[in-house]
């Protein structure tokens, strides 16, 4: 998450931050928000992997290796690593909207810390709602027991909406590792087959049919398959 919030940051790194809390807040006021505002930053990198396309691209990316037969390669770095950089690919033009509209302003010092937020998290609300299915929104809008129902889904709070997309993104990530498990898992049919078929079935599988799955997918270019497969799952490209 460290990339998506160098991404964020960034162009404000040479200048001089100056958060206000209001003229007419208290000494113990001031030292709340202050506590509440250092929370929020360091839970940033938890709050980014929530609201972000990184929780399905991870999965389908675990998910492919297990498909694969693979177990420790590629390793986990390297697998978040390439979520971490698809997500900031395919987030770029939300952060941008997002710094330009609530973090910039912050840093001028043109608007207070709970107008920024506001005005921050709109862009990633926005993502949201255009990747979030209906179902899964009126299941968390009736869980919350709201007395008045939001008159359109931009009204609805983030504690409803975050949760609602998460589990939105982790279906359709299983849907795109169901489709990624049927080729691999022919060839071991296959391969099951041919060694029964031989007499040799103490032989385990899985050790002869990895190789040919490893070469069906460099065959493929799955790698660009499946990155651009998840890039324009969220509409890009």
């Amino acid at each position: 998450m460290t990339a998506l919030l160098a991404v964020l940051v960034g162009p404000a790194a040479a200048q001089e931050i100056s958060v206000g809390f209001g003229e007419d807040t208290t000494l113990t006021e001031r030292a709340v928000q202050m506590v509440i505002l250092l929370t929020v930053l360091s839970l940033a990198p938890s709050i980014l992997v929530m609201v972000t396309s990184f929780t399905r691209i991870v999965v389908v990316l675990s998910l492919l290796r297990s498909a694969i037969g693979l177990q420790t390669a590629p390793p986990n770095m390297v697998m978040v690593s390439l979520a971490l950089f698809l997500s900031a690919f395919i987030m770029m033009p939300t952060l941008q909207a997002s710094y330009d509209a609530g973090v910039q302003p912050l840093i001028d010092g043109d608007i207070e810390l709970e107008q920024a937020f506001e005005r921050a998290s709109d862009p990633f609300r926005t993502f949201m709602l255009s990747q979030v299915r209906e179902k899964d929104l009126a299941l968390f809008e009736e869980l919350s027991g709201a007395e008045e129902a939001p008159e359109s889904p931009e009204d609805l709070s983030m504690a409803t909406l975050v949760p609602a997309f998460m589990i939105s993104e982790l279906r359709r990530a299983f849907e795109i590792g169901f489709l990624l498990y049927l080729p691999f898992l022919i060839i071991d049919l296959v391969i099951a087959s041919v060694l029964m078929s031989m007499g040799m079935m103490m032989l385990p599988p899985v050790v002869i049919s990895l190789p040919f799955k490893l070469i069906f997918f460099v065959l493929v270019d799955g790698w660009n398959l499946v990155a651009g497969s998840l890039v324009k799952s969220f509409g890009g490209g």
